[in-house]
């Protein structure tokens, strides 16, 4: 092994990356563009949800309930007619249709128990669920407060006193930020080494290599090493200037202590490309090889849902998995601050994960060139 010709070969495919906009387009899409509407966009809050009400008792009652739903849950109430209803809602304009009866108030002050009908765009399903929650609550204290003739608040039996570590304004937007990095980085270092030596085989360059003084490890170290840097410096400019800067999200540990373990994770991540290409054969085929193993990796790491929500067994197979470790690195040190005392199983667990996924990469890849 010379270590010259690793690095030339490195330089070469840096080149060849600068020479495809499309690539560049994607990098710079993934950790900007990406991250910034994963942080912005939250479907399982309800904001701005379109109301329509029908007020057919026009009274004071059914006036404290229009003027209850204000932003940012919900869009300020359009008033219809009760033969819009179906038309708006075939049309998309209305996520709820709320109808207030005729003698609403009088019927509810004579205990005749009046029925107020929700009309729900279940099709919407990121705010039909928790929004039919939300007005049930507001109708039933607007109803309450109505009866009582003034606003109260029951009582408790214990009074909680939350604290909320790490995130303090229960904000989901740094969690889906943080997360997409982590996704970003996991899809770029597998997609860039195996786009790489695809089209080498493409365009029969590969052939060029196989004639020149180099061995195996060299090519496949050359490709490791080039794309694993533009996806660390790519990772390293979104996490300051998008996370840290456009988004404000705290960041409460070491950056430079993530970067390592970034480092230590594209080493097995970009060894994994490097096997994919090898078994597809053409653009296409390692498309599909990449979502069928991409997304099984992404959905049982961690990054989704708590790992100590899913089954044993699948806790216990997801642990040969490497995003599964960075995603626990990634958490602990952005999230909580966490230290390298904590860390350090993760660092070798990496470091472990990733020398066999280069050794089995590396016997396939000289399978492949033979």
């Amino acid at each position: 092994m010379r270590t010259a010709n690793i690095v030339q070969l490195g330089m070469k495919e840096l080149w060849g990356l600068f020479r495809n906009p499309m690539m560049l387009m994607l990098i710079v899409y993934a950790f900007t563009v990406s991250i910034y509407t994963a942080s912005k966009a939250q479907p399982e809050t309800l904001n701005r949800a379109a109301l329509a009400i029908v007020d057919e008792d026009k009274s004071p009652v059914a006036t404290r309930i229009i003027t209850a739903f204000n932003p940012p849950y919900f869009a300020i109430p359009r008033l219809i007619s009760q033969t819009e209803i179906e038309g708006r809602m075939d049309a998309g304009l209305d996520t709820f249709a709320l109808n207030i009866p005729p003698n609403f108030q009088r019927d509810m002050l004579a205990q005749r128990t009046p029925t107020i009908q929700l009309n729900v765009d279940a099709t919407r399903m990121s705010q039909a669920f928790t929004g039919a929650g939300y007005i049930q609550s507001i109708v039933t204290d607007e109803v309450s407060e109505f009866l009582a003739r003034y606003r109260s608040t029951a009582p408790l039996p214990i009074d909680l006193a939350l604290r909320a570590r790490f995130n303090p304004e229960l904000n989901k937007g740094w969690f889906g930020a943080i997360n997409n990095v982590i996704s970003s980085v996991t899809m770029l270092s597998i997609i860039l080494t195996g786009a790489a030596l695809i089209r080498e085989r493409e365009h029969g360059t590969i052939e060029h290599l196989l004639v020149m003084p180099v061995t195996p490890f060299e090519i496949m170290a050359s490709k490791i090493w080039s794309m694993g840097l533009v996806v660390l410096l790519a990772a390293s400019v979104s996490l300051v200037f998008i996370v840290q800067g456009l988004l404000s999200v705290p960041i409460g540990g070491s950056v430079p202590l993530f970067l390592f373990g970034t480092a230590l994770y594209l080493f097995a991540m970009t060894s994994m490309g490097i096997f994919l290409a090898t078994v597809g054969g053409s653009m296409p085929q390692f498309g599909l090889l990449l979502m069928l193993v991409l997304m099984p990796l992404q959905m049982l790491s961690g990054a989704t849902t708590p790992r100590e929500s899913m089954p044993q067994i699948i806790q216990d197979i997801m642990l040969a998995a490497p995003n599964t470790h960075f995603v626990i690195l990634a958490q602990a040190v952005l999230f909580r601050g966490a230290g390298l005392t904590v860390v350090w199983p993760q660092f070798v667990a990496l470091l472990v994960i990733g020398a066999i996924l280069f050794s089995f990469s590396l016997r396939r890849f000289r399978a492949f060139l033979r």
